[in-house]
């Protein structure tokens, strides 16, 4: 992992090994799948085959750039979407409290200090992201700041956000998000392509055109079910990545209180923001401390399923065990 004084943390190593090779396997099952049907529709109709090939190749074309952008560009997406400006010590008493626990956090774990951010919203949350600690940056929402009066707790918050940066999460997510992106680009390729009359269709005579729809829904199914299974790999990934920053930052500090404390306090200030100002939040889910917007279902719900965190009681679990490790 990184060469951080967070703590390591072998199952989180271990799942990371189990979903790339799932995902792996599923990758190789995507690929098959298409060559077997590129063969037996090149065969019947050579438009048909043609068609589905490169609808293939221009999806994983801009998959790659897609997933590139993302891992290369993640902490300028991340400031723009959230609207946050960087700041420096000087700046305001906000962001001088701000840079001040990042530096004592940046002393404890051992890395380099990120950029820091604020961002104009009153939703209590923070994220971090960048390809590498060199060029990661780390945001806290005002209202973050105006709600954890406490720096014991700003600290917890911050320790797990710069845990993601320390185990980069960022190119961990991005690998895996690969193939649901391609998957999802075929899908909706193959569903324009026989919308607008693609596929060869109208060019190559009735056997082209009987040809072509069958090619067209089944590299849709495909692309559909390969999707779904990444999906809910990266999502499960992505719950146990929470837990391990959590595990991870309330190590570093020594103080698994606090960090269970802010996640009340930010989880509950949540359930005021209007619903309005947390949807147009979803997008930084995936980066948040908390995410912008959930539900409030049980484990086995299927919201649960395609959440990108972990339950609220279920962090607070961990963190209680952790605290009651420290104090023997």
């Amino acid at each position: 992992m990184a060469r951080t004084r967070y703590a390591s943390d072998p199952g989180l190593i271990a799942r990371m090994g189990a979903t790339m090779f799932l995902l792996g396997l599923v990758f190789v099952g995507l690929i098959v799948g298409l060559f077997y049907i590129l063969d037996i529709y090149s065969s019947r109709s050579a438009n048909g085959g043609s068609s589905t090939a490169s609808l293939v190749v221009l999806a994983a074309v801009i998959g790659i750039g897609v997933a590139f952008a993302s891992y290369y560009w993640s902490d300028k997406i991340a400031l723009r979407t959230s609207g946050a400006r960087l700041v420096s010590p000087t700046d305001s008493r906000e962001a001088a409290r701000l840079h001040a626990v990042v530096d004592r956090l940046c002393a404890l774990a051992n890395m380099p200090k990120p950029r820091i951010a604020i961002a104009p919203t009153s939703m209590p949350n923070a994220f971090a992201t960048g390809r590498s600690s060199k060029v990661a940056v780390l945001c806290a929402t005002q209202g973050l700041l105006d709600k954890l009066d406490d720096n014991e707790e700003l600290e917890g918050v911050l320790a797990h956000e710069m845990s993601h940066v320390a185990h980069k999460d960022v190119a961990v997510m991005t690998m895996a998000s690969f193939l649901g992106i391609v998957a999802a680009l075929l899908v909706r390729f193959a569903f324009y392509g026989e919308l607008f009359g693609g596929g060869g269709r109208g060019r190559g005579g009735n056997n082209n055109n009987q040809n072509a729809l069958p090619v067209m829904l089944i590299v849709m199914v495909v692309g559909i079910v390969t999707y779904a299974i990444s999906f809910l790999l990266i999502r499960l990934l992505s719950r146990y990545r929470e837990l391990s920053a959590d595990r991870s930052g309330a190590l570093l500090t020594g103080r698994p209180s606090a960090l269970a404390s802010a996640l009340v306090k930010v989880t509950g200030e949540m359930a005021r923001i209007p619903t309005r100002d947390l949807r147009a939040a979803e997008p930084l889910n995936a980066f948040y401390f908390t995410p912008a917007f959930s539900r409030r279902e049980g484990e086995l719900s299927l919201s649960a399923m395609f959440s990108t965190h972990p339950s609220l009681d279920k962090r607070l679990k961990q963190l209680d065990k952790i605290s009651q490790q420290l104090s023997k």
